[in-house]
């Protein structure tokens, strides 16, 4: 065996595991993690993590699967070389991957199957991942009896697949449905709502609906000229479905509907947009109506529901006016991985100066703006706004101060 081979760490075993698993050239929906504790700088003691390597295994999170704490979790459709799937649903499977690398007292892949098969509990699909020279017969003879898949990673960072583990279903945990949330296509990961008021999302499906060219409509009712961003937020708001076509969801449907009962057509209904332009009112009281059917669109998507619910809770434990620092700091004691996907950016820097390598929060770091997610704090928020959810219209992170930033709900219950 070559000293190469000798000298893989955990972290440079993972970081391959996800090239394999999750590649920078995926443009699906997939989405994945590495659990906080490799976002030190050392793994070992003098055994220093290369930035390369923390680069590429971010973003960080620390997402509970079974009784622990994976070392990898994502979703992602994988090729049948990699998993044996014989029926799943429409959801992409939820994988788990627990590494081993090189230590003074040598590889326990043993450890990381019987892990790996502790996250079958709540994921669809477990691996083991550790240098292929280390991995005995034994090993994948366990490894094929508690159906765990295994990869073993050579010194040059090429990955074989030894074991292939079956897909089996599972209860999704509030802490899976994170990742569930971010791979959809109405995550936050990596994309943005890129536009701030409701409306812009709203006539995008009346446009689209109409016999005319759908740009051309949103820019003669002066809707909105951003229409890629348009197009993105309806699809993040669930109007829409956007492949390689656009397609109308049900949702999407009734909105036409309620234009075409209201105005006639769906081009009638899009002349009142044109009187909304620039204005900066709320959109609520500026259009009643609309703003009403916004309120329904928002309030569909998931995000929503869960910050509506705990700014509910926190409102009747005497917190009525909580600041942005309060809000996900009493999330995350709640919802630790969903909170910190949909607030905090995903870049390596950030989650390590957020997130201690157990998960924890680090208070002081949420006071800068800057670590914040734009779609979250400031677009998100503003259509909470315009939609009368909330009291106060959202802000861009650099303008942002976390603890004069109130998130209230306009009327608790």
């Amino acid at each position: 065996m070559s000293s190469a081979a000798r000298s893989l760490s955990e972290p440079q075993v993972l970081a391959h595991t996800k090239r394999r698993l999750f590649p920078d050239d995926d443009e699906s929906t997939a989405y994945a993690v590495t659990d906080t504790q490799f976002s030190k700088e050392e793994w070992l003691p003098g055994q220093s993590v290369e930035q390369s390597v923390r680069d590429h295994l971010a973003p960080f999170n620390h997402v509970q699967i079974g009784s622990g704490y994976p070392d990898l979790v994502g979703v992602r459709n994988l090729e049948s070389d990699l998993l044996a799937v014989e029926r799943l649903g429409d959801e992409p499977p939820l994988i788990a991957i627990e590494a081993k690398g090189y230590t003074s007292g040598g590889v326990d892949t043993q450890l990381g199957i019987v892990q790996a098969y502790d996250r079958l509990n709540e994921a669809n699909a477990v691996y083991l991942a550790a240098p292929e020279a280390v991995i005995s017969e034994t090993d994948r003879t366990l490894a094929r009896e508690l159906n765990v898949g295994v990869l073993g990673v050579d010194s040059a960072g090429d990955v074989q697949v030894l074991e292939i583990p079956r897909v089996v279903g599972n209860r999704t945990t509030s802490e899976a449905k994170a990742l569930r949330f971010q791979a959809s296509t109405q995550g936050v990961a990596n994309k943005s709502f890129g536009l701030n008021h409701p409306k812009n999302y709203l006539g995008y499906p009346l446009a689209h609906y109409a016999d005319r060219d759908t740009e051309t409509l949103l820019s003669e009712y002066k809707v909105v000229n951003a229409v890629t961003d348009a197009r993105r937020g309806a699809a993040f708001l669930g109007l829409i479905k956007d492949d390689l076509t656009v397609e109308l969801t049900s949702l999407g449907e009734e909105v036409v509907r309620f234009a075409k009962s209201r105005c006639g057509d769906v081009e009638t209904a899009l002349e009142e947009f044109e009187g909304w332009y620039r204005s900066q009112k709320r959109f609520v009281d500026l259009a009643p109506e609309w703003g009403y059917l916004a309120r329904r669109v928002v309030f569909d998507y998931e995000a929503t529901e869960l910050l509506v619910r705990e700014l509910q809770h926190m409102s009747e434990d005497g917190i009525e006016e909580p600041s942005l620092v309060d809000l996900v700091s009493y999330l995350h004691t709640l919802h630790p991985s969903f909170t910190v996907e949909l607030f905090v950016r995903g870049d390596e820097d950030v989650r390590s100066r957020v997130l201690t390598a157990d998960g924890e929060l680090r208070r002081p770091a949420l006071e800068d703006g800057n670590v914040y997610h734009a779609p979250t704090v400031f677009q998100l928020k503003a259509m909470l706004y315009h939609t009368g959810i909330l009291t106060e219209r959202g802000t861009e992170p650099n303008r942002l101060d976390p603890t004069e930033d109130v998130w209230a709900l306009r009327q608790p219950v």
